[in-house]
């Protein structure tokens, strides 16, 4: 079972920029969620092993999904509003065949596609 690591969460006021971070540990697919309370988990952002990229409308020119060489992966959030406080999560797949999956997948259908989560990290915007 893999585990991974969030970090970067914190308080913001609104217009403003938070950058989280996953340690993600050899991972092929990669992907950001959030979950408001009393909600269900939703897709934010979406990436495949070719560096392919999905978003969440709602997110959508504010918030990029991205990785570095050494297996962290990364969610810049600008002009974070207060309907964006959430517990956020990042996801993985350690398996190459998780490309295979259709982009919207990424967000819609996660547990088709993604095997790894972290614990999340809480993102409050006043």
């Amino acid at each position: 079972h893999v585990q991974l690591v969030e970090s970067g969460g914190g308080s913001v006021q609104a217009g403003g920029s938070l950058r989280l971070s996953c340690v993600t540990r050899s991972s092929y697919c990669l992907g950001w969620f959030r979950q408001a309370p009393g909600e269900e988990r939703v897709g934010i952002a979406g990436m495949r092993g070719n560096g392919r990229t999905v978003y969440a409308d709602f997110v959508k020119g504010r918030f990029t999904i991205s990785k570095d060489n050494i297996n962290n992966m990364y969610l810049q959030m600008d002009n974070l509003k207060p309907e964006d406080t959430a517990r956020y999560f990042c996801a993985a797949a350690t398996y190459r065949a998780c490309d295979n999956n259709r982009l919207d997948q990424f967000l819609e259908e996660h547990a088709n596609v993604f095997n790894a989560w972290g614990h999340g990290t809480q993102v409050t915007v006043s």
